[in-house]
């Protein structure tokens, strides 16, 4: 199925690119096939455990040619927003090396009193006590960042919980509703698709997600198109009233759609 108009893609990276520290069959001859035919993408992720250099340096790793700054995190929208609204007091909730991306935007001086409570996947960083501090903290006045609001991803090791669940949970004991900075927020398609140059219309988003990816895409006035590798699963898909602009096997048939 051909798309027309399409100028750009922005593209998912896990469950679409890699599975873990595993490229998806296809995917590196995919990305050269962008490149080949001069259309500009960006990867567009709400990873969270990693740092942007670190998801570039990965996908190095792979074998794929992406320079970091064709890589859109959470992160980066967290410390746009922190910019414009002039706060900088922020208690981070996360995991691995994705602190990295605040350095100099946040600071956390470990009281309850901070401007933010800024939460992403954790992993084993959610306990009792992190879930408390945040709790406390929001209930002292804190606002709550998302940098996602995914149910749960494709780890390696199978489908494990993303920082959804216990956003949701923090809204619930707190009454406060999450600004979320990742997919799907608009804004954040927006950088992306701003760094092409490109006018939402023009780009199609490749994702895994029926809701964050596609959903949100459309929403942003873009086309998506679903792949049936990473947490694809065809009864979430058949249930879903979003519809994608076309359903592949893998982003190893980009060329279908160009």
């Amino acid at each position: 199925m051909t798309l027309e108009n399409v100028k750009g893609f922005l593209i998912d990276i896990d469950g679409v690119l890699t599975i873990g520290e595993t490229a998806i069959p296809g995917a590196r001859e995919a990305i050269e096939l962008l490149k080949s035919r001069g259309y500009p993408f960006r990867c567009i992720s709400n990873s969270t455990r990693k740092c942007r250099a670190s998801l570039a340096a990965r996908l190095d790793r792979l074998g794929f040619a992406i320079p970091k700054n064709a890589i859109f995190t959470p992160p980066l929208a967290a410390v746009k927003y922190m910019e414009e609204t002039g706060k900088h007091r922020a208690y981070l909730l996360t995991t691995g090396n994705v602190d990295r991306d605040f350095a100099g935007a946040c600071t956390d001086e470990g009281s309850n009193s901070v401007d933010y409570v800024i939460v992403g996947d954790a992993g084993d960083r959610v306990t009792y006590a992190s879930m408390n501090r945040a709790f406390r903290c929001l209930m002292e006045g804190a606002d709550l960042i998302a940098l996602e609001k995914d149910r749960y991803w494709m780890a390696p090791d199978g489908l494990s919980l993303s920082a959804g669940p216990f956003v949701t949970a923090l809204e619930s004991a707190t009454g406060k509703t999450a600004t979320v900075v990742g997919k799907p927020a608009k804004a954040f398609f927006d950088l992306a698709i701003r760094d092409m140059g490109l006018a939402a219309e023009e780009v199609v988003m490749i994702g895994d997600d029926i809701l964050t990816d596609i959903g949100g895409a459309q929403a942003a006035g873009m086309r998506g198109v679903l792949v049936r590798t990473g947490k694809f699963r065809k009864d979430v898909f058949e249930k879903s009233s979003v519809q994608p602009a076309a359903v592949i096997n893998s982003v190893g048939d980009i060329g279908s759609l160009i």
